[in-house]
């Protein structure tokens, strides 16, 4: 996987950031609870969380895909059709003849 292509583009880097600003979100909102308490308390602030993800779900949507490159699968030798030219038709089991 060392190898794989990633996309630049501001949606995918905005896209990117999401993991690292939940963490941040989740260590700030803790260490307001050990600091101030009371209303600071994790279980009142927890939903900074969702505005969180809310805020970088809409600006991934709202940034230009300009560069964007697409996953492609890595390419791998097709095999070719039975009917293609020098090409054996493929195996298909004896079929069941009736009388014999």
């Amino acid at each position: 996987m060392a190898d794989r292509v990633r996309c630049a583009c501001p949606r995918c880097t905005i896209r990117g950031l999401m993991g690292p600003a939940i963490i941040i979100t989740i260590g700030f909102l803790l260490l307001l609870d050990q600091m101030r308490g009371g209303f600071f308390d994790f279980g009142n602030t927890w939903p900074m969380i969702l505005v969180v993800i809310g805020v970088i779900s809409l600006g991934s949507a709202l940034a230009p895909m300009s560069g964007h490159i697409v996953d492609t699968p890595v390419s791998r030798p097709v095999p070719p059709s039975p009917g293609a030219p020098g090409v054996p038709p493929a195996w298909q089991p004896p079929q069941n003849r009736p009388g014999q």
